[in-house]
């Protein structure tokens, strides 16, 4: 029981390490997310606004010619919008939530970590119903059959048994949070703003150099459009 205890303890400090470490770079990553958009996806949408206003002028012109060429109409017949699908909630479904309320719902709750625990799982079960996913109702209920509350009694097997069960929940935890920052890592801003870190580093603000090459850009778009545009 001692060892068992101990090795709670390890893995509790781990996972709370780990905790710590995914907010952090959650935030991170948000922080950059908001300077990003603040001082280049401004610019990118002007550009993007400028460039389909030149489509839009070159499109008038075409549209012209055809017209004096006598062509016919080009317009292409708008796509049928596909009909909505009505979801059902099957009677195997109203069971199993039956069943999920029955044995997760916060009243039968012993202290308050475990009400709040339930509450959770609660939420998550009335959001399933409401979607009739039974394949989320039954991973909810059988997830709470190995947990460590599912276990009754006070006695020394039954306080051992809780104790596997939270060290298990523990390493399941680390390695959801290790999948969530690989997953984060991995996306396009990430690797951006890994790239902006190694260049400020280096004593380089490749954001500073985006804004440049966007404020150049749209000067040129600008110029162009109103080329388009003049009538002499």
């Amino acid at each position: 029981m001692e060892d068992l205890r101990s090795q709670l303890r390890a893995l509790q400090s781990v996972l709370s390490e780990r905790a710590g470490e995914l907010a952090r770079a959650q935030a991170d990553l948000e922080a950059f997310r908001l300077r990003y958009r603040r001082e280049v996806g401004q610019l990118h949408e002007e550009l993007d606004d400028l460039e389909r206003a030149i489509a839009e002028a070159e499109l008038g012109e075409l549209s012209k010619l055809v017209e004096e060429r006598g062509g016919d109409d080009l317009a292409s017949p708008s796509s049928p919008q596909p009909e909505a699908t009505a979801r059902l909630t099957s009677d195997a479904v109203r069971r199993l939530f039956r069943d999920v309320a029955k044995t997760i719902h916060p009243d039968l709750a012993h202290d308050e970590q475990a009400r709040h625990r339930r509450h959770r799982l609660m939420i998550e079960a009335n959001h399933a119903y409401a979607l009739g996913d039974e394949a989320r109702l039954r991973s909810i209920l059988e997830a709470w059959e190995r947990s460590p509350e599912a276990v009754q009694g006070s006695d020394q097997e039954a306080t051992r048994q809780r104790i596997v069960r939270r060290i298990a929940e523990i390493e399941e935890q680390l390695g959801v949070y290790t999948s969530e920052l690989a997953a984060m890592r991995d996306t396009p801003l990430w690797q951006l703003k890994a790239m902006v870190d190694d260049a400020a580093a280096r004593g380089k603000d490749l954001v500073a150099d985006m804004v440049r090459r966007l404020k150049r850009d749209i000067v040129a778009a600008r110029n162009r459009l109103e080329a388009m545009r003049w009538n002499p």
